[in-house]
């Protein structure tokens, strides 16, 4: 896979920066295919993997801001070594900026949630969806106020100031809990932020109203300070998902299938071990461990097949956002899926339909 100007790719990708907190990302080197052995003890580690073809030297993964168990424990470093590719990991604040590092080929997988796929690929970035991520219980986001403000329910914020980010599943949170108020998201001022931005703005009390997520709102719920007005309980959500650059994925199936047995396997681990998660995770995110424990009991870890039911509920909330004018392009999530021949070689076995 080689590496196009940033300049070239960019071009479509505009409608979707507006909504974005612009950052400056660094062009991977172009891509070439792998190095034989020259060690017995990489021979060894060779002859392990049959048929490889993988056509990169460094797999650049995107992870969020409060950490990767992937990249913590260091799994996937172990697995690729014998096929001589290096891991290299990207941090951004929310999927939106992990998107806009993909578009330019600053990251080749990464996860994010429901919503930053749909602004994507109505602004024509190169991806695709490869795995799905599950639920989580719906307690780890929220629309909150502070506890003693007048606001008592949904239905108070008409004409009041939310702040959340566009563009990313708390969109798509807030136009439905909006909706049971009998509001639309035109009835409320909406203030665009970033989560960090948000959490800052709420601190300082310079908004009526917030969307937070974890690990910021279990924070905010230990100190007493908030309200929770409503939180994701009862909510249908899609769970998010993995997403890689087309290219990528098409080039680099054995690649792939590693990740997602990673993902998978080391998802089994940690939803029945949440206290070691949060004491894994602990150092990089600069929370106390019985905070970060109370968020990894609120997710789950490991993936689902991904479905034509899965699909369709995707294709479900692009339409709302069409409908809605929040995208500009009517879509069809189908054309960011592989097909099911390519689905078979990336998906383990466990996780297939």
């Amino acid at each position: 896979m080689v590496a196009t100007s940033s300049k070239s790719r960019l071009q479509p990708f505009n409608y979707f920066l507006l909504f974005l907190v612009g950052g400056i990302f660094t062009l991977s080197t172009t891509l070439v295919s792998c190095k034989a052995p020259n060690t017995p003890e990489q021979a060894a580690n060779a002859s392990n993997k049959t048929d490889t073809n993988t056509k990169i030297k460094v797999l650049k993964m995107g992870y969020m801001t409060a950490g990767d168990l992937l990249k913590i424990k260091g799994v996937l470093e172990k697995r690729l070594n014998p096929l001589e590719i290096k891991v290299e990991w990207s941090k951004f604040a929310a999927g939106p900026q992990l998107l806009e590092a993909m578009n330019v080929g600053s990251v080749d997988f990464g996860f994010v949630g429901e919503t930053p796929p749909i602004f994507a690929q109505a602004s024509g970035v190169p991806f695709v969806y490869v795995a799905s991520g599950k639920p989580g219980t719906g307690e780890g986001t929220a629309v909150v106020v502070d506890k003693n403000s007048s606001i008592k329910t949904i239905a108070d914020l008409k004409g009041k100031g939310l702040a959340f980010q566009r563009a990313t599943a708390q969109q798509y949170f807030v136009i439905k809990v909006l909706e049971e108020a009998g509001l639309k998201l035109s009835d409320i001022k909406h203030i665009n932020l970033t989560p960090l931005e948000t959490r800052a703005a709420f601190e300082r009390k310079s908004v009526d109203a917030a969307v937070i997520g974890d690990p910021h709102l279990a924070l905010f719920q230990k100190t007493g300070s908030i309200r929770v007005i409503r939180d994701g309980k009862g909510i249908t959500t899609q769970g998010g998902y993995w997403l890689g650059s087309r290219n990528f994925v098409k080039d680099n199936p054995e690649v792939v299938k590693i990740i997602l047995e990673e993902v998978n396997s080391v998802g089994k681990w940690a939803e029945a071990n949440p206290r070691e998660v949060a004491t894994l995770i602990a150092p990089e995110a600069k929370i106390d461990i019985p905070t970060l424990e109370l968020v990894s009991k609120r997710r789950f870890y490991t993936l689902r097949p991904l479905s034509q039911e899965v699909l369709s509920g995707q294709q479900k909330i692009a339409d709302l956002f069409y409908e809605q004018k929040f995208i500009t392009k009517k879509i069809n999530v189908r054309e960011a899926t592989l097909s099911s021949e390519q689905y078979a070689a990336v998906t383990p076995s466990e996780i297939k339909p």
